[in-house]
């Protein structure tokens, strides 16, 4: 015997997800109201659905458009909702908390639609339950959050215990390839709406973060795909003879020219160094330390270019320590190489302030600070910056 059962993840969502709880409420709800096992008099076989529920089924000979729809809020019997509702809960919750209530409401209807058209293009029957929608939901969690941790419970014959697997293999393997691909031995399952779901919830959250719909994080699938092809690029670029190094636009060059002098040399060092510093400083969280790197390394190289999230941690790092100049560098650096951030009005923000109250640069303060009021949402942080802006008017230079 051997059983697996994912039992939490390693993250919580920020906000109630408020669209989930009543996903749920609302499934338990219509199979209290729908579930009742009886005979059916006319054939003698055994059923579970009240006869207005059946109505309510996807049938595959004369589909009718709302079937596509309430066929996923019912269920055969208890372990059918009970295990629904509970992948539901396990899996939706941050994706409410990363799509918003309305967000997560459209995309969990629309997985469930989705689901509901593969199945029947695949040659399925009848179908009910929430599990397309719910695949739909676990593909999108695959996407948004591959490098978060699940923890399983297992049982093999004697021995219970549990162990932590990244999103990515556990959901990309057992649930997806082993339970729905290789795994098909239980006939009453429609494993075809499962596939969709899950095709469905994956291909829709990479697009939507391929065209900034939704906001790309570091640990999500698509920066993991981006930092990939990066990889890939800088090993081309390397095998073809190009400098990694120096930040700028590479140009292909000869072997010959390949050859660096001793001076070329002890300088790639340094640089290679000085950025392993870095990272290591800031893994370390000792930010007075890489900073203090990152200054040598700029006075080496000014066009080196950091990570996102270490130059911005750099620059934030150099403004508490006031040296002001380089962090308004840094910044700039920040907004030229990284404009997609997702909280970028606060760099402009910050920027600004720094120009404005340190740098006697009014001039380009007044036009960090304007953008920055334009998308700031926080009423402290908007507030801070009209006051820079109306100090800067009230000076008469603008």
């Amino acid at each position: 015997m051997f059983f697996m059962l994912p039992i939490r993840t390693s993250i919580r969502p920020r906000k109630t997800p408020y669209a989930n709880y009543g996903l749920i409420a609302v499934n338990v709800i219509i199979f209290i109201l729908s579930y009742s096992e009886h005979i059916n008099p006319f054939t003698g076989q055994p059923e579970t659905l009240r006869p207005w529920a059946e109505q309510l089924l996807l049938t595959s000979s004369r589909p009718y458009l709302w079937q596509f729809i309430s066929y996923a809020f019912l269920h055969a019997n208890f372990t059918h909702i009970l295990g629904n509702m509970f992948f539901l809960y396990l899996f939706g919750n941050n994706i409410n908390d990363k799509l918003g209530n309305i967000g997560y409401l459209a995309f969990y209807l629309a997985g469930c639609i989705f689901s509901a058209i593969g199945h029947l293009l695949l040659g399925g029957g009848n179908v009910l339950g929430a599990s397309g929608g719910v695949a739909a939901v676990t593909g999108a969690y695959l996407v948004l959050f591959p490098q978060t941790l699940i923890t399983v419970f297992y049982w093999f014959i004697y021995f219970i215990n549990t162990f932590e697997i990244s999103a990515l293999y556990f959901i990309g393997f057992k649930l997806i390839v082993w339970d729905n691909m290789l795994e098909r031995s239980f006939h009453q399952v429609a494993y075809d709406a499962h596939l969709s779901g899950y095709a469905f919830g994956i291909l829709s959250m990479v697009i939507m973060l391929a065209t900034g719909l939704i906001s790309v994080s570091n640990v999500d699938l698509w920066m993991m795909i981006r930092q990939w092809n990066r990889r890939r690029r800088y090993r081309d670029a390397v095998s073809g003879g190009y400098d990694p190094f120096t930040g700028r636009s590479v140009k292909k060059i000869r072997a010959k020219q390949l050859k660096k002098t001793p001076a070329q040399k002890k300088q790639m060092e340094k640089i290679e160094l000085l950025r392993s510093e870095i990272a290591t400083r800031i893994t370390e969280k000792n930010l007075p330390a890489a900073a203090d790197s990152y200054l040598k390394l700029i006075d080496i190289d000014s066009e080196q270019i950091l990570p996102r999230q270490y130059l911005l941690d750099i620059a934030n790092q150099l403004t508490s320590q006031n040296n002001h100049s380089e962090a308004a560098i840094a910044y700039e650096k920040f907004l030229s190489h990284y404009p997609k951030y997702e909280y970028i009005e606060q760099v402009q923000l910050m920027l600004g302030i720094i120009y404005a109250r340190y740098l006697d640069n009014s001039e380009s303060a007044v036009s960090h600070l304007s953008q920055a009021a334009q998308k700031l949402a926080d009423p402290g942080q908007l507030k801070m910056c009209n006051d820079e802006l109306e100090k800067l008017q009230n000076q008469g230079e603008f």
